[in-house]
């Protein structure tokens, strides 16, 4: 399963929010049993990115 254009430029935009303030990046990974990317960063941030390039904070 590859990640959707929407995903993508998504992921992009919020990796580049998150290095403008300062916090580590530590993995980015697509959940293959349900289509999202997954997003580590900083102390406790957790995002997750749906197909259609909303995304969720949990």
């Amino acid at each position: 399963m590859l990640p959707t254009a929407a995903q993508g430029l998504k992921c992009v935009y919020l990796c580049q929010f998150l290095r403008n303030t300062y916090k580590q990046i530590y993995m980015v990974r697509l959940d293959e049993r349900t289509g999202k990317i997954f997003i580590l960063a900083g102390e406790d941030i957790e995002i997750l990115i749906s197909r259609d390039g909303n995304w969720e904070y949990p």
